[in-house]
């Protein structure tokens, strides 16, 4: 499957994201359009936290960090980490930076497009965002690239059922919310494999996954 679109019909998605979480940026912490993220904020924090066990001062980074909830919790487990977030949306961005303070760089921008050098990371985490870009593959060489060799990056993400998957990516293309795709197992393997030696992929819920993926050392 190739997952390729029209520079334009991406940026299309990518204003409908910016502008459905500059809407939900205010509630997105307890109102209904975070609760996915939410219940996948201690999976991927016990991801993020077993990737870098012994490491004294970790370098992480939070793609498509929204109200920064995630990151601070993480802040919490691994307190000496050197934080990086970024975000498309400008709101998600302003919240961010008013909860984690001088304690991580927000900055504005977008995943496919990261402003960073390369091996600057010993893990990443995408947490309930990756469905949103318009060219994953993309999305998956530029977290590649900012990480260190043996470095991981770790993906929650929506997941459904092939039936059940099939009704909503048919439906995608008419969100106001700029959803693009909802992948399976094989999908998300194929994508992250093609730059990561390794990927393990689990189930959690009837909703949703973590993939972590691993930079070859």
């Amino acid at each position: 499957m190739d997952n390729r679109m029209d520079e334009r019909d991406a940026e299309l998605l990518r204003s409908r994201s910016r502008a459905a979480f500059d809407a939900q940026a205010p509630t997105y912490d307890t109102g209904t359009g975070g609760e996915h993220a939410r219940r996948l904020y201690p999976h991927v924090l016990a991801e993020v936290r077993r990737a870098v066990e012994g490491g004294p001062a970790p370098r992480l980074l939070d793609l498509g960090c929204g109200t920064g909830a995630l990151a601070e919790l993480v802040l919490g487990e691994i307190p000496r980490a050197r934080l990086s977030c970024v975000d498309l949306s400008p709101r998600m961005a302003e919240a961010a930076r008013a909860r984690l303070g001088g304690r991580a760089e927000v900055l504005l921008c977008d995943a496919e497009r990261l402003p960073f050098r390369d091996g600057s990371f010993d893990a990443a985490w995408c947490n309930d965002s990756f469905h949103h870009y318009p060219d994953p593959e993309r999305a998956a060489f530029q977290a590649w690239r900012v990480l260190a060799p043996g470095g991981a990056l770790v993906v929650g993400d929506a997941w459904q059922p092939a039936p059940a998957r099939a009704i909503m990516n048919a439906w995608m293309p008419h969100s106001k919310e700029g959803d693009v795709r909802i992948y399976s197992e094989a999908e998300m393997r194929r994508i992250l494999g093609t730059w990561f030696s390794d990927v393990s992929w689990r189930r959690v819920g009837s909703t949703a996954c973590v993939v972590v993926a691993r930079k070859g050392a």
